[in-house]
């Protein structure tokens, strides 16, 4: 019984920390669109492109990752947001996986953020003035 409690507070620290994982996915998909004053592609060939340009690489050409007519990396695609946040996704969870003790700082970091959460909560509640 004690061994399938702890399975399943490994998998709902897993479900957080993915959850904390594809925000930051999806931030990092505005941020490569919005903040890159210099498109990816330059030309029409990939090779040329991954080899000039620092912003396109083997990644962006498996994944199909998708450009706009000047060459730069799309904020309104679906299919970019996608690959962004799964990325992240699995890149997150296979270094918790492979870091010794990465998990176990994770879900300290999990269960201090909702012990503060629940506390500030509480705080407000107990100081609420009516007007």
């Amino acid at each position: 019984m004690d061994t399938i409690v702890t399975n399943l507070l490994s998998v709902w620290y897993y479900a957080i920390a993915g959850l904390f994982l594809l925000v930051i996915g999806a931030v990092a998909h505005v941020l490569r669109a919005v903040a890159n004053p210099f498109p990816d592609r330059l030309s029409e060939n990939d090779r040329v492109d991954m080899f000039v340009s620092s912003g396109y690489d083997y990644k962006d050409r498996l994944f199909g990752t998708e450009y706009d007519e000047a060459g730069f990396y799309r904020l309104d695609s679906l299919k970019n947001l996608r690959n962004s946040m799964m990325l992240t996704l699995a890149g997150g969870w296979l270094l918790m996986l492979i870091t010794p003790g990465l998990s176990t700082q994770v879900a300290q970091a999990i269960d201090w953020l909702w012990v503060t959460v629940w506390d500030l909560f509480l705080y407000r509640i107990a100081n609420l003035e009516w007007l």
